[in-house]
C-alpha cells in the first residue's frame, strides 16, 4: 500500500509541473495576445491594402497617373516637362521621375509658396500638365503612413518595435498550446459549430499554425523601419564608411547630408552621405536632359527618379527600387562633369544588407510579382481571422466581471524557464526586452495587489 501511494506521489509530480507550464505558457500567450492584436488588425488590413498599391493608385488617381500609349510620337524632353509643371505651378524644382510604363506619366518634385511641396503629373508624350497632389499625398501613401503609424510620431514607430517581438512570442507560445496532446481534433481540423467555444478555439488553432510562420517572418522583415533596433542595426550593418555598405569604396568629397532627406531611398542605404560636385571644367552646370541621358546609358531600369541640385557643390542623384530588388541602383553624378561619383548596385551591399533588403521587397508584395501579391493578401485575411477567433473566443471563456487571465500557476518556479528565451529575445531587441521586464513585473504584483484589496480591513462606518 505504501509503494503503490509513493507511486502515485512521483507520477503526480510530473504531472503537476506539465500543468504549471502549460498555464505558465497559456499566461504569456494571453498577455502577448492582449498586446498585439490590435496592431496585427490594423497592421493586416491596411498591409493587404498597400500590397496592390500600384494597382490601386493606378484607379484611384488614373486621371493623374495613366496616359494613352503613342507608339508613334517621340516623347518630351525632360526639361520641357519641368518647364511645363512650373508653370502651372510656380516654384522650384526638386526632382524628376521617369515614367515607369508606357501608360504612366511623369511625376514633377516642385516645392511651392503657397502649396508646398507637390508632386504634378505630366504627359511625357505631350508634355501637357494632368493635374497635381500634395506631395506622397495618394491614397496609398497614405495607407502607408497608417501601417508604420508614421502619422503618430517616433514613439509609435518604438511600437511597431515592442508589437513585433511581442507577435513572436505571440507565435511561440502558440504553436506549444496547440502542440497535439490525444485530442481527437483542433490540430489540422475545426470542430463544433459558430454558436460554441470550441468552434472558435479550433478556428483560432487552426489559421494560428498556419499563418505562424508569416507572422513572425512580417515582424523579423517589419524591424527595418522600427526606431530603435532599425536604426542601431542600420548603422552596425553599413559602419562607418559614411553610411555606405563595408568594401564600396568612396574617395570623392562628401557633404553632411544624407540620402534619405533628399530622395526616397532603400533601407540600407537611409544613413549614406551625399557626394559633392567639383567644379570642373567650366563650371557650367550641365542639364537635366543630359543627366537622365547619362543615367539611361548607365542603364537605370524604367520609373527612375533624378533629385536635380539645390547647391552649387550639389549633385544630380538618379535612383530606382523596382519591384526585382537586384535592379535597385542609386548613382550621384557630378553636375558639371557627369562623372559618376557613386554607383551603388544590390550587389554592393553587405550579406545583412542584401538579405534585409530582400526581406523588405517580399514583407512589401514586390519581389515574386502576382504570387507574393496574393500570398500576402491571403496571410493578411488569416491574421484578422486569427485575431476575431481569439476576441470570440476569450469572450465566451471569461468569467463575468472578470479579465479572463489564464490561472497562475501552482508553482511559480516554472517561469524560469521561459524567462531564458524572453532574455535572450529582449537583448537582441532591446525595447521588446524592456516591455518584458514591465509586464513580468506586473504579473508578479497583480496578485498581490489583488489579495490586499481582498483582505483590506473595511473603512470606518462601512
Amino acid at each position: 500500500m505504501s509503494d503503490f501511494t509513493i507511486g502515485r506521489a512521483n507520477a503526480a509530480v510530473p504531472a503537476r509541473s506539465s500543468i504549471d507550464l502549460y498555464r505558465a505558457v497559456w499566461r504569456w500567450h494571453f498577455y502577448a495576445g492582449l498586446l498585439v492584436l490590435p496592431f496585427l488588425i490594423s497592421l493586416a488590413v491596411t498591409g493587404a491594402l498597400y500590397l496592390f498599391r500600384d494597382e490601386l493608385d493606378a484607379i484611384i488617381h488614373s486621371y493623374l497617373k495613366q496616359v494613352e500609349i503613342r507608339d508613334d510620337a517621340a516623347r518630351v524632353a525632360p526639361s520641357a516637362m519641368v518647364a511645363a509643371a512650373l508653370a502651372a505651378y510656380p516654384g522650384t524644382v526638386a526632382k524628376y521621375t521617369d515614367a515607369a510604363t508606357a501608360d504612366s506619366s511623369a511625376e514633377i518634385t516642385v516645392s511651392t509658396e503657397t502649396s508646398g511641396k507637390l508632386a504634378v503629373y505630366v504627359n511625357p508624350y505631350d508634355g501637357k500638365v494632368l493635374g497635381a497632389l500634395p506631395d506622397r499625398g495618394t491614397v496609398m501613401w497614405t495607407i502607408r503612413y497608417l501601417h508604420s503609424l508614421k502619422y503618430f510620431g517616433s514613439y509609435a514607430r518604438a511600437l511597431i518595435e515592442i508589437a513585433a517581438g511581442w507577435s513572436i512570442l505571440l507565435v511561440a507560445t502558440g504553436i506549444y498550446l496547440w502542440w497535439p496532446r490525444s485530442q481527437t481534433g483542433g490540430v489540422i481540423s475545426i470542430r463544433g459549430t459558430p454558436k460554441r467555444r470550441v468552434f472558435w478555439r479550433d478556428t483560432h488553432a487552426v489559421s494560428g499554425i498556419f499563418v505562424g510562420f508569416f507572422i513572425v517572418f512580417l515582424a523579423v522583415t517589419g524591424m527595418p523601419w522600427s526606431g530603435v533596433w532599425g536604426e542601431k542595426v542600420n548603422e552596425w550593418a553599413n559602419g562607418n564608411n559614411f553610411g555606405y555598405p563595408a568594401g564600396v569604396y568612396v574617395g570623392v568629397p562628401m557633404s553632411q547630408q544624407r540620402l534619405d532627406t533628399i530622395a526616397k531611398t532603400s533601407w540600407s542605404l537611409e544613413q549614406a552621405q551625399v557626394p559633392q560636385s567639383s567644379t570642373g571644367g567650366d563650371g557650367k552646370a550641365m542639364s537635366l536632359d543630359a543627366a537622365v541621358a547619362t543615367l539611361e546609358t548607365l542603364g537605370l531600369a524604367r520609373g527612375f527618379a533624378v533629385n536635380i541640385p539645390a547647391t552649387p557643390d550639389g549633385v544630380y542623384t538618379g535612383s530606382v527600387y523596382p519591384d526585382d530588388v537586384s535592379q535597385q541602383r542609386v548613382v550621384h553624378l557630378d553636375q558639371y562633369t557627369g562623372k559618376p561619383l557613386i554607383d551603388m548596385h544590390y550587389a554592393d551591399y553587405g550579406p545583412m544588407g542584401k538579405a534585409l533588403e530582400w526581406g523588405i521587397s517580399v514583407h512589401m508584395g514586390q519581389e515574386f510579382g502576382l504570387a507574393n501579391q496574393l500570398v500576402l493578401m491571403a496571410v493578411c485575411l488569416a491574421i484578422v481571422l486569427l485575431a476575431v477567433s481569439a476576441g470570440i473566443m476569450w469572450w465566451k471563456r471569461r468569467p463575468k466581471d472578470s479579465l479572463g487571465v489564464p490561472p497562475m500557476p501552482s508553482d511559480r518556479r516554472v517561469f524560469r524557464g521561459l524567462i531564458v528565451p524572453l532574455a535572450i529575445g529582449g537583448v537582441v531587441f532591446p525595447l521588446v526586452g524592456l516591455s518584458f521586464v514591465v509586464m513580468l513585473t506586473l504579473d508578479w504584483l497583480y496578485p498581490l495587489f489583488r489579495r490586499a484589496i481582498r483582505f483590506a480591513p473595511p473603512a470606518a462606518g462601512a
